[in-house]
């Protein structure tokens, strides 16, 4: 049950702030020009760009932490703050291309940096390796990696599902569970605070 419950709480962050169900309306109009072949390429690509990142995040965090002589607490004040803006934002406006903006380099800018590994889902994964540790982390990131690349490969499936109207709708409910995570966090934190004091 300790297991679960770590998993758990290693990867339901971590989804909600990946978003890739949400991020299936934009991926289809950033690749909607490409040929199927050039699709499941820029996925590919994507995905090893965003599990790059976030490898390194994963092993050097917790140095940058050391270095800059920033608690976890304070950490995770900050990084709740910022999910907060995040959610906010999403859920008050549609903004989600605004904020991922479009580069030459699709594959890797925006899909793998920020559109599947962005602010919210880096944050998530320092905050995760302080509360539950690396190896439930580590094994969170990839399970919801494969859960984007997944999704993108089958995007065309996902509209036609639940339609452009249901995508939007779950990346609002999605925006407000991530409201909800950075408001806990940031709890944390202060009780954190408290306590040391």
């Amino acid at each position: 049950m300790s297991f679960l419950n770590d998993f758990l709480s290693a990867f339901l962050p971590l989804f909600v702030a990946i978003d890739a169900i949400g991020m299936v309306g934009i991926y289809i109009g950033l690749t909607s020009d490409f040929t199927e072949s050039v699709k499941k390429r820029l996925v590919g690509q994507a995905t090893l760009t965003a599990l790059f990142i976030s490898v390194i995040f994963l092993f050097f965090g917790k140095v940058i932490f050391r270095l800059l002589g920033i608690s976890p607490d304070d950490f995770r004040v900050a990084g709740g703050i910022i999910l907060l803006i995040l959610a906010i934002s999403d859920i008050l406006f549609s903004n989600h291309e605004k904020r991922r903006s479009t580069d030459t380099a699709v594959g890797i800018v925006p899909i793998g940096i920020p559109l599947i590994m962005g602010p919210a889902a880096l944050t998530t994964i320092l905050i995760s390796t302080e509360t539950v540790g690396f190896l439930m982390t580590l094994v969170s990131l990839l399970l919801n990696l494969w859960i984007a690349w997944f999704v993108f490969r089958k995007a065309d499936w996902f509209v036609r599902l639940i339609g452009e109207a249901g995508t939007k709708a779950i990346a609002k409910v999605m925006a407000l569970f991530l409201a909800a995570i950075a408001v806990m966090m940031i709890r944390v934190g202060m009780t954190g605070f408290l306590v040391q004091s």
